[in-house]
């Protein structure tokens, strides 16, 4: 109890204090607005009047909380979800891509890590291009992969996956190196007197060893792919989609509706990670490993 106690009041009283200062910027931003309303209709509010219209505005410039709560309650809940206003039909197309590029980033990251650590000429000229690839501002690569790839026919769900993709490998493959490297040179001498080959050694030692490493990353991942979806959406013109959302609610200037998909991919993102523990916690308690 008092475990469950430690980790919920810090992250309720943090998630109360936001939700304080949300409130209170809505105010301030949204005040500009609601005085040149009022001066326009010849209206003095009270204070509080003042305060409960600025909380109040259909396209305010900064949505209150309970606002977004209401827009992502009805957009959720409230319609079927075949519907192209529900969030969970927009959430479920990038959920796709998500899954997908995840799918992808988690193998090629694998892929390279294992090579990596077993070809010392790859880690000597593979891993500085790895990590100068993440320095490439995914909003400019986003535009040429659709544009690259639509001029070959390849549209659709294959684009968005290959962004995802792009964002997930590289903290799988940094976080596999790591893994496959963690062994201690005692447990590695041993397996040398066991007189095990190079690949039991892989199996045996070095892939157990790297599973925890794994399964951190692959938080790490789920969460970007999650973020390359989105932005993949973006200059494709999707019509379905959190990205989609997003860009609709812009271009119609619908700040709500562009909080609620903003809350729509956060608890996706929050999910996701939370399955991903939740897997990496089975596969450690299969292992042999003590429950947390």
């Amino acid at each position: 109890m008092d475990s469950f106690r430690s980790k919920i009041i810090p992250v309720t009283t943090i998630l109360l204090i936001i939700v304080a200062i949300w409130y209170v910027g809505a105010v301030w931003m949204n005040a500009p607005f609601q005085r040149d309303m009022d001066s326009r209709n010849n209206v003095v509010p009270g204070t509080m009047e003042f305060i409960g219209k600025t909380l109040s505005q259909p396209k305010p410039t900064l949505p209150a909380p309970h606002q977004v709560a209401q827009n992502f309650f009805e957009n959720t809940f409230a319609r079927k979800i075949t519907s192209n206003r529900s969030l969970v039909y927009h959430a479920w197309v990038t959920l796709s891509s998500t899954l997908l590029g995840f799918a992808f980033g988690t193998v090629l990251g694998i892929v390279i890590a294992v090579g990596i650590v077993h070809v010392t000429t790859l880690d000597r000229s593979l891993m500085p291009w790895i990590i100068a690839s993440q320095t490439i501002p995914i909003l400019a690569i986003a535009p040429m992969v659709i544009v690259v790839l639509a001029a070959v026919g390849i549209t659709g769900l294959i684009p968005k996956a290959l962004i995802s993709t792009y964002l997930s490998f590289f903290p799988v493959a940094v976080g596999m190196v790591k893994g496959l490297r963690s062994p201690e040179l005692m447990h590695l001498d041993l397996m040398h007197t066991y007189n095990a080959s190079r690949s039991q050694t892989f199996w045996k030692l070095r892939v157990p060893a790297s599973v925890p490493f794994l399964f951190a990353s692959m938080k790490v991942a789920v969460a970007a792919s999650l973020v390359g979806a989105i932005v993949g959406e973006l200059p494709t013109g999707a019509v379905a989609g959190i990205g989609a959302k997003l860009l609709a609610g812009a271009y119609y200037s619908q700040t709500i509706d562009i909080w609620s998909a903003l809350v729509a991919g956060s608890v996706v993102a929050a999910l996701l990670v939370a399955l991903v523990g939740l897997a990496g916690r089975l596969v450690d308690r299969a292992m042999g490993g003590r429950p947390a």
